[in-house]
């Protein structure tokens, strides 16, 4: 028989839930495009609305391992989201905000 996911995460240590919690984290904290979307509630065809374009468009920018900033910040912000342009370096982070003025040219 199946257990619950609450029954075998309350029999977990709480050192167990806590690598568990980090993992997930870590998961959440870095995904392709399509599983965004995915994990956003949206269909390639509702982003594509949003966009204004076909949903075979939304296919074909999906897979693409290189595209204009302002082609992702189109793709972030339809989704509901903002995208920021982080450089890090071993002595720190610095946000670019280059980009800051194509939000209006997109």
């Amino acid at each position: 028989m199946a257990k619950k996911y609450e029954e075998l995460r309350a029999r977990m240590s709480p050192e167990s839930r806590d690598r568990a919690n980090a993992k997930t984290q870590r998961m959440l904290a870095e995904m392709p495009l399509n599983e965004l979307r995915q994990a956003r509630g949206l269909s390639q065809k509702m982003l594509a609305e949003a966009l204004h374009i076909q949903q075979p468009a939304v296919a074909r920018m999906e897979k693409r391992t290189d595209m204009y900033i302002s082609t992702l910040r189109s793709h972030i912000e339809a989704m509901g989201g903002q995208l920021d342009v982080i450089a890090r370096f071993p002595d720190g982070s610095v946000k670019i905000n280059t980009f800051g003025d194509l939000a209006g040219h997109v």
